[in-house]
């Protein structure tokens, strides 16, 4: 299945796809921020889907366009929080059923993260099996600044990629990292420059992609495990907190100090 008729086929919107020498280039385009929502990881999920299918593809690039790699969601926009607002605690998070099905992909994916991968974009950064990344590239989990609880899997795949007390104090501190001390505690494999970051992700595709297909998805599913299944199990803990959190004054005064780039006054209530 041609690039073209792929995205005509599933009829993408904001997300890109060049497909050339087995290795999928696939772009989110939303930029300079690259927020996401629950129909662009939808859409997502359903080009890897199809990629799972075809043997014209045996390598993703996981890549953005504009400043940013994603800067996860979009706390200013008022549709997106009604959307989080009105949501059934007990019927689960739609967002997070969009991240699981992402982690279910069986084909390898190789991130290219620039600028930041803020909170929910650390977990979609995480999500892949290696990281391309620039000196410029910031990541940041940063939910405890919002009144809020990490989510997109992150407490379980953050951990298991570069241990649990790295993970504990980026958690727990909101603390932004760039791309070299990323690299140093292991989150990203590969540091370049910016100018080469793309070129460097598409040759690590292409070397995991020329090997033979069946046998890197059976070495890659026994490494992974049943990472699809824990990232399940582990956001449906973090959307029942997050939903719990998000109805306090705390998430409110969060929200508000991070878009005015203040500390929080926050009041444990």
């Amino acid at each position: 299945m041609a690039a073209q008729s792929l995205a005509e086929t599933l009829n993408l919107t904001d997300i890109g796809i060049t497909i050339e020498n087995q290795v999928a280039v696939v772009e989110i385009q939303k930029g300079p921020n690259n927020f996401f929502d629950t129909t662009m990881i939808n859409d997502l999920a359903d080009a890897f889907e199809q990629m799972d299918k075809t043997d014209e593809v045996r390598a993703i690039v996981l890549c953005s366009e504009g400043k940013h790699f994603c800067a996860g969601n979009d706390f200013s926009s008022a549709a997106r929080n009604e959307e989080r607002a009105d949501r059934d605690p007990t019927a689960g998070n739609p967002l997070y059923a969009a991240a699981v099905r992402l982690f279910a992909t069986e084909t390898p994916v190789i991130a290219a993260v620039q600028g930041a991968a803020v909170g929910g974009g650390f977990g979609l950064a995480v999500m892949p099996d290696f990281r391309v990344v620039c000196p410029e590239a910031r990541f940041t989990a940063n939910f405890v600044k919002l009144g809020f609880h990490p989510g997109f899997g992150l407490t379980h795949t953050l951990p298991r990629l570069i241990g649990q007390q790295q993970a504990h104090k980026l958690f727990l501190t909101g603390r932004r990292i760039g791309g070299e001390e990323a690299y140093a505690i292991g989150l990203a494999d590969v540091l370049t420059d910016k100018d080469n970051l793309r070129a460097e992700a598409i040759k690590l595709a292409a070397e995991i992609a020329e090997n033979a297909p069946l046998a890197v998805v059976s070495v890659r599913k026994t490494i992974r495990a049943d990472l699809a299944a824990a990232v399940k199990a582990q956001t449906d803990h973090e959307g029942a907190e997050q939903y719990r959190l998000q109805q306090t004054e705390d998430h409110r005064e969060g929200v508000k100090s991070v878009a005015e780039r203040r500390p929080g006054n926050f009041k444990g209530r």
